[in-house]
């Protein structure tokens, strides 16, 4: 909430700030006006109006979008910006999808595949001796979600992706219900998950710094045994 008469020079703040942003869109803003009042007390200073005496001002609301990792650049430039001494300003959470970020990945197979087809392929190649998996849905599996670690968290989103099958690892007792015969649950361990990890590192960390002597661990630290 800012002077009408200053609105533009902060909105403008904002935006060089990163707010605004959109999927493909920048300097995305709504602004609404009206009539803001306030009444300074004996420590205030204020910019408009004087101490004890009520004072309306012509104001203009302003919201913005911004993503959680450029939060505090943007309230530093409202703070900078603003006229007032004391600033109201209120932030609220919103449910946009984020397309450059997240955790997980998701892909197609070339062909479907059976459902037990597949898990002896996932066995096979991420060298496990057992997979728990919810019901089998009777279906091919094309899309494939895969999260390493404790992924439970993400069976939802999993499931909105469209995706056929979700591997990860630490899924509980009453969290396979969430596949809700609409997806296949695939929980293959946390170490056999995320094990390949380090090599993907390195060819990562030899490509940055050809130069640089890598040492590859092998040392197995998997608490948890088969039996």
């Amino acid at each position: 909430y800012v002077p009408r008469t200053h609105s533009k020079v902060l909105l403008e703040g904002l935006f060089k700030a990163g707010a605004g942003s959109i999927g493909n869109y920048s300097e995305c803003s709504f602004t609404a006006d009206g009539t803001g009042s306030y009444k300074a007390g004996r420590n205030a200073n204020p910019v408009k109006g004087k101490k004890g005496k009520l004072h309306l001002e012509e104001e203009t609301q302003i919201n913005v979008t911004f993503p959680k990792s450029k939060e505090k650049s943007v309230l530093a430039a409202l703070f900078e910006h603003h006229l007032y001494e004391e600033v109201a300003y209120e932030i609220y959470t919103l449910d946009n999808v984020d397309s450059e970020i997240g955790m997980g990945m998701i892909g197609e197979l070339e062909l479907p595949q059976a459902e037990q087809d597949f898990l002896d392929i996932l066995k096979n190649k991420m060298n496990v001796s057992c997979i728990r998996h919810s019901d089998f849905l009777g279906k091919k599996i094309r899309k494939v979600a895969v999260l390493g670690g404790s992924g439970a968290f993400a069976i939802s989103a999993a499931k909105k992706s469209g995706a056929d099958i979700f591997i990860t690892s630490d899924i509980k007792y009453h969290q396979f219900f969430e596949a809700e015969n609409k997806i296949l649950l695939a929980d293959i361990g946390h170490y056999e998950t995320e094990q390949f990890t380090k090599n993907l590192l390195v060819d990562y960390l030899t490509k940055k710094m050809p130069n640089f002597a890598i040492s590859l661990s092998e040392s197995i630290t998997n608490p948890i045994k088969y039996y």
